[in-house]
């Protein structure tokens, strides 16, 4: 039987396609020894951890490493592919769940959820109430969306039609966008937005994509939203933003070190709501992700080449290392 081994153990549903088809191993903890000792036999990873390069040094019978998800910040491609070995993820799966989480928290930035329920418990009823004064509506706001592919279209579609906001948005092509989305520079964006989401990869382009320059162009009092990755900001400059009151709050769900550490500076305020990178984690969203990847697993198996492939100039060296798979 081959063998699939995973960061992580898959729903229910999920492991009980490979029934009959492999063995599933689950890795026995995620540091980088482990996952490159553990994976050395594995004909199928999936993944839901950073993977060390040396993995795929190490693994000569590997033919693919599948993304449990979208992101492929955690699959060292250029390494993956420097050995004959096929990428793929499944994107698109968890953008409704990571576009209602944007909703959640724009929802209890808008109306001082975390100040209210704080002081409600510690000073009373009267105090609570008091920060109705600062609470607002989602209707009639703009909601700047940095970056349009699945995800950025499931916010965008909940904004719109669930809460009557104005929606724009900015992409490297700055094209194709949903009816009603308007296309904006990025700078642009930060100026008119009241609500600023990050829903874009992180890559070369992107990393550090927010620092003191942008977040000074934001309006002031406004909000960010963060559900892309940690490295698309510059953390320390969203903090001098907070501190000084030009940032009006922010909503966090990915960092640049994770898991974040106690003693770092977002803990302070209270107009910032932290989540520890589980926007997109719901009991629907690990399904259809866990099946989505095991599908693309058997595909793979079978001889075909995934839906997803991401990395295709591989397919010729594949080829070479696995002649048998001709389809």
């Amino acid at each position: 039987m081959p063998i699939v081994y995973s960061t992580h153990p898959l729903h229910p549903n999920a492991a009980a396609l490979l029934a009959g088809h492999a063995d599933l191993v689950i890795a026995s903890n995620l540091s980088a020894e482990t996952l490159a000792r553990e994976a050395k036999t594995a004909d199928i990873v999936i993944v839901r951890a950073n993977l060390p390069e040396a993995l795929f040094t190490g693994a000569p019978r590997l033919r693919a490493t599948i993304r449990h998800g979208a992101g492929l910040d955690m699959i060292p491609v250029e390494a993956a592919t420097a050995a004959g070995v096929l990428v793929a993820n499944v994107p698109g799966v968890n953008a409704r769940s990571v576009a209602e989480h944007v909703t959640f928290v724009a929802l209890a930035l808008a109306r001082q959820f975390r100040a209210i329920d704080t002081d409600l418990r510690r000073k009373g009823w009267l105090a609570g109430r008091a920060h109705s004064l600062d609470a607002r509506e989602l209707q009639g706001s703009t909601m700047g969306i940095i970056g349009m592919g699945h995800l950025g279209r499931a916010i965008a579609a909940i904004a719109q039609a669930g809460f009557g906001m104005r929606v724009i948005a900015h992409t490297r092509r700055n094209s194709g966008f949903p009816p009603g989305v308007e296309p904006q520079s990025r700078d642009e964006l930060l100026k008119a937005s009241d609500y600023v989401v990050l829903a874009c990869p992180l890559s070369p382009e992107t990393r550090g994509m927010i620092s003191s320059r942008e977040l000074s162009l934001m309006r002031k009092g406004s909000f960010l939203i963060n559900v892309a990755r940690g490295a698309v900001t510059v953390e320390e400059d969203v903090v001098t933003a907070l501190r000084s009151g030009h940032l009006g709050g922010a909503a966090i769900d990915v960092f640049a070190e994770q898991p974040l550490p106690a003693d770092h500076p977002f803990f302070a305020f209270s107009n910032v709501i932290l989540t520890p990178h589980l926007a997109g984690l719901t009991e629907e969203s690990m399904e259809r992700m866990g099946i989505g990847a095991v599908e693309e697993t058997l595909r793979v198996l079978k001889g075909d080449l995934p839906v997803n492939l991401v990395n295709p100039p591989v397919v010729a060296q594949y080829r070479r290392r696995f002649p048998s798979d001709t389809r």
